[in-house]
């Protein structure tokens, strides 16, 4: 069966790239996704920059279904271990832009989740493999690493949207509050999955939308400086890794 899944893997990557191709250029419901986004205006959204990174997480993963049909990949213990998830993550991206252009949102949200949860477990998977050479760095952990960064993110955001549509008041709490509260919930999240698993991708892809955060909220000075020192943060701690990595690397040749 295991060797099924580069081609389960093939199928659910094609056509999860075509449904988000149509939902922009049909578009899926009417409009686009960011236009959907722009009716629900949330003190979390990114900079519309910021959602480039898409066309990345998606060459990456491009390269990773292309890695798994070739002999080596076939043959990967990390490429069996992922199994079904990639496959299922790719339903659940579907699923998440329909429910998202018809503007079902509360239902989005449990399909963010899904999709959340698929790459958590596949992000543990490589984690647990503990890829030893260099191609599978690239093609097996790099893809994963960026798109689950993202995801987080952009979950934060999708719950923040669905709460703003149904009248949530915040519990008293203003929105600025809220937004700072959820900033700094990103950044803490993008410390303990880097550091623990030494994973400096990851940690960027938060960089990356903290920044653009604080670039799109400039009417919310708190909103702003809060982005921007927690991306401070996260970025002080990726420059501690690579120094230590380099270190380790310096003192095994000298050793």
């Amino acid at each position: 069966m295991k060797r099924m899944y580069p081609l389960l893997n093939l199928i659910g990557y094609a056509a999860m790239v075509i449904v988000n191709i149509l939902a922009e250029r049909l578009p899926i419901g009417g409009k686009t996704t960011g236009e959907i986004s722009a009716q629900y205006p949330v003190l979390v959204t990114p900079a519309g920059y910021a959602f480039a990174i898409w066309s990345l997480i998606y060459l990456l993963l491009l390269l990773f279904v292309f890695y798994g049909l070739t002999k080596k990949g076939r043959d990967s213990s990390s490429i069996a271990a992922i199994g079904p998830l990639f496959f299922l993550s790719c339903l659940s991206n579907i699923t998440w832009i329909l429910l998202w252009h018809y503007e079902q949102l509360t239902s989005s949200v449990f399909m963010m989740f899904a999709l959340l949860i698929s790459l958590i477990f596949i992000y543990s998977g490589t984690i647990r493999n503990e890829l030893r050479n260099s191609v599978e760095r690239w093609l097996v952990s790099l893809p994963f690493s960026i798109y689950l960064g993202w995801i987080c993110v952009a979950s934060i955001v999708n719950v923040a949207v669905a709460l703003s549509a149904n009248g949530w008041k915040g519990f008293g709490l203003s929105d600025t509050t809220w937004a700072v509260l959820m900033l700094c919930v990103a950044a803490l999240l993008a410390l303990v999955l880097g550091l623990r698993h030494r994973d400096v991708a990851i940690m960027l892809v938060f960089v990356w939308a903290l920044v653009a955060i604080g670039v799109k909220q400039q009417a919310y000075p708190a909103v702003v400086w809060t982005a921007y020192a927690c991306a401070g943060i996260v970025a002080i701690a990726v420059l501690g890794l690579l120094v230590r990595s380099v270190s380790a690397k310096f003192r095994g040749r000298q050793g």
